[in-house]
């Protein structure tokens, strides 16, 4: 078990290592001057050189690599270009509308897709199953945003129970804040619920297969105990792979979903600083992202070993 750990974690550094390296090689190569696009062609020679100065841009990929990856080591993650803030102040200020949407959308997601994939497995073939394959095959074709559009369109102009869209801010009210994020959760778990039942149907079919439910049927187990007290827990080991993977997709591909409700999160953060050159802003956000998928996979190799007593016992052997 140790062992493991161990090497989960030594492969969780490299990986990071390797994402910060490549984030900063594909910023460093993408076309423009961010202290040209901050001055503007009007800007003399002098004052352009001593802004690049200040940028830290007349020093070697290495140098500035270096520096880059000391500072996210210890909390410095540089000022903003545009803003001329603290970059950690800015991810924080966002992420607190970032993560609560995302993981409403996840509980949203979970909600819906789980017992409906789980229902469909138990009656395969029957009026469930048809429904639950009807609604994964158009949640997974329907893009979130025309989704988002759509419910605006619904709940905000025709009905008008719902904001179409803004941030009141937490320090507002938990319930207007909430309320603005109910809509833009829903355009994003709908899509990701489609590919969750689907998941969840087949992996609840695959395991009442298995021996064991098999056996527990002929010991007399009521065909219910035998799904929700057997089958289930079993089959959770795909359907937590699904989940971890989308849960830092909706953290990091809310862009779209930010932009059409205007939520002041880190998606619209990371698309003002790709259209206004911030590039410390830009590397610290995908770092950020790229930092979230990797940690995110980490925890459910760990949950593997939590659900699954065979991988226990094979990392103790």
């Amino acid at each position: 078990m140790i062992v493991l750990l161990t090497r989960r974690i030594v492969g969780l550094v490299l990986t990071l290592l390797t994402v910060s390296l490549l984030i900063f090689a594909v910023m460093a190569m993408l076309p423009g001057d961010p202290a040209s696009i901050t001055l503007g062609t009007s800007a003399t020679p002098e004052t352009l050189a001593a802004l690049r100065h200040e940028m830290g841009l007349d020093q070697s990929l290495i140098v500035r690599y270096g520096q880059w990856l000391g500072g996210a080591l210890t909390g410095d993650l540089g000022k903003s270009y545009t803003y001329g803030v603290p970059v950690a102040g800015l991810i924080l200020e966002r992420l607190s509308v970032t993560l609560p949407l995302a993981v409403l959308a996840v509980v949203l997601s979970i909600l819906i897709a789980v017992p409906l994939g789980v229902l469909a497995a138990a009656r395969r073939g029957g009026p469930v199953d048809i429904a639950a394959t009807l609604f994964s095959q158009i949640g997974i074709a329907v893009p979130g945003f025309w989704v988002g559009l759509l419910l605006v369109l619904l709940f905000s102009t025709w009905l008008g129970w719902m904001p179409a869209g803004g941030f009141p801010g937490w320090s507002n009210g938990v319930w207007p804040a909430l309320r603005a994020l109910i809509l833009p959760a829903i355009a994003l778990a709908l899509p990701q619920a489609g590919v969750l039942t689907r998941v969840t149907r087949a992996a609840v079919l695959d395991t009442l297969h298995e021996d064991f439910a098999r056996t527990a049927v002929a010991k007399g187990l009521s065909r219910a105990a035998v799904l929700w007290r057997h089958v289930v827990p079993n089959a959770l080991v795909p359907v937590l792979t699904i989940l971890g993977l989308q849960f830092t997709f909706l953290v990091a591909g809310a862009v779209l979903i930010e932009n059409v409700f205007t939520l002041p999160g880190l998606g619209r953060l990371a698309y003002q600083a790709l259209s206004q050159r911030d590039i410390i802003v830009l590397q610290d956000v995908v770092l950020f992202f790229a930092g979230l998928v990797v940690v995110m996979n980490f925890l459910v190799d760990l949950s593997y070993l939590v659900i699954d007593p065979r991988l226990r016992s094979g990392s103790a052997r």
